[in-house]
């Protein structure tokens, strides 16, 4: 224990606890069922349904009849834990991750042949865990529930049967609560003292799109997320510290007699979500199966590091805790993707697909709360026209993850993640 400062450790437990804002590392991919079938291959390409409205708001032009479409994407992941070790003890359960559900909706119809117009909600980054209490790496990490909710008003205009465009502004709120523990014996105490941080904020940007006919056969597509900027101001609670009032072994810059660390704080913390650019090709090969590659890049670099500001902290603590900073050094990022659609019959559509996506992290900077490494993804998916109205599509995806290592001040571990994905999507044309 004496090798760990009071400092690092608050740091670790603090600090890390925010880094989860960054939608554990990666962006939400559930926002439409149907191109979840073919791994989202095409999504800036092809023009299904109104969840184009996501994938690239130019190719709201290609849709005939205003119609509604919207659904829910569930996911089921597991965590394996080994190997771990640190000064503390624990356990290691492992999966962290509860069952999840992903909302998205969109509405587009066409105002004249060339504009067309719609409203979308959907959930571009989340994350949620939930580890035990007697978790060994408790000290970086507890609990997370981040989620951004966004709305997104959307225009598009086809200036001919070859080229259209689309633009649509977001408004993006955030919120997230975020746990930790804190070991009192650095302030003299037994046990664990309990670290609470919750916060939101409502952030703005944009979403670009144009969608290109090169030929009879081939659309290109391509899609830009702008960055969007968040000041989340909310709460940092301190509670069950037990100390003697001073930290062990005695500090003379923290005499006895002082206030504990228990309360509540006002916290504050500035990140931004970075943005994306998408592309795909989408090819008609036959008149039943079209042919779909993409690739997405992720500004993750600009996530270097946090820094939490907690106010009305007692001066004697404000050096440790007062401002926290903690590097992530993260990395931008590409993920591919390939897949297919078979058009059995008029009713009945079939898609396939396969993506290769990349962690912006590494085994360097990997923490408890972002454990993700590299992944593949395989999915599987079908689209069933009940009517001319009414479309059902539905997907299934199988996401396998490379072991990646955790290596953080009091705890390391290699984590090896794997989930289960479903997608059921409903549209509705009139």
């Amino acid at each position: 224990m004496m090798m760990y400062s009071h400092k690092m450790i608050l740091a670790a437990s603090i600090a890390a606890a925010s880094s989860q804002l960054m939608a554990n590392g990666l962006s939400l991919n559930e926002q439409s069922a149907s191109s979840a079938g073919s791994a989202y291959a095409g999504r800036a390409s092809s023009a299904d349904n109104a969840s184009v409205l996501y994938g690239n708001p130019a190719a709201m032009s290609r849709l005939k009849r205003a119609e509604v479409s919207g659904g829910l994407a569930f996911i089921d992941a597991s965590t394996d834990i080994s190997d771990a070790s640190g000064p503390f003890p624990g356990t290691n359960d492992g999966d962290m991750v509860p069952f999840s559900a992903v909302p998205f909706g969109y509405y587009v119809t066409p105002i004249n042949e060339k504009l067309h117009a719609g409203i979308g909600l959907y959930v571009p980054f989340g994350v949620e865990s939930d580890y035990e209490d007697s978790f060994q790496g408790r000290y970086h990490g507890l609990n997370s529930l981040v989620q951004v909710v966004t709305i997104q008003p959307t225009i598009s205009y086809a200036f001919n049967d070859k080229v259209s465009v689309g633009f649509g502004p977001t408004i993006n709120h955030i919120e997230g609560k975020l746990t930790s523990a804190l070991p009192n014996v650095l302030y003299g105490g037994s046990g664990d003292a309990d670290v609470d941080i919750e916060g939101d904020d409502i952030g703005y940007g944009y979403n670009l799109g144009v969608l290109v006919a090169v030929s009879d056969r081939l659309d290109w597509g391509l899609t830009y997320h702008s960055k969007v900027d968040f000041t989340l101001e909310g709460d940092t609670t301190v509670s069950g510290g037990n100390g003697l009032l001073g930290p062990v072994p005695p500090n003379p810059m923290i005499p006895t007699g002082l206030p504990g660390l228990n309360g509540k704080y006002d916290a504050e913390l500035d990140i931004t979500m970075p943005e994306s650019i998408d592309t795909s090709f989408s090819f008609q090969a036959t008149e039943e199966l079209t042919l779909h590659a993409g690739a997405t890049w992720t500004r993750w670099s600009r996530l270097e590091g946090i820094e939490v500001e907690n106010s009305g902290v007692h001066p004697a603590y404000a050096a440790d805790f007062g401002t926290v900073s903690e590097e992530l050094n993260w990395e931008d990022t590409w993920a591919v993707a390939i897949g297919g659609a078979y058009q059995l019959n008029p009713d009945w559509v079939l898609r396939a697909g396969y993506a290769k996506d990349r962690t912006p992290t590494s085994d360097m900077d990997r923490t408890v709360r972002i454990p993700v490494s590299d992944r593949d993804i395989v999915t599987l998916g079908a689209g069933w026209n009940v009517s001319e109205d009414l479309t059902l599509d539905a997907a299934y995806a199988y996401i396998d993850e490379k072991e990646g290592r955790v290596s953080q001040q009091t705890y390391s571990a290699d984590f090896e993640n794997s989930a289960h994905g479903l997608a059921l999507q409903a549209t509705y044309r009139f």
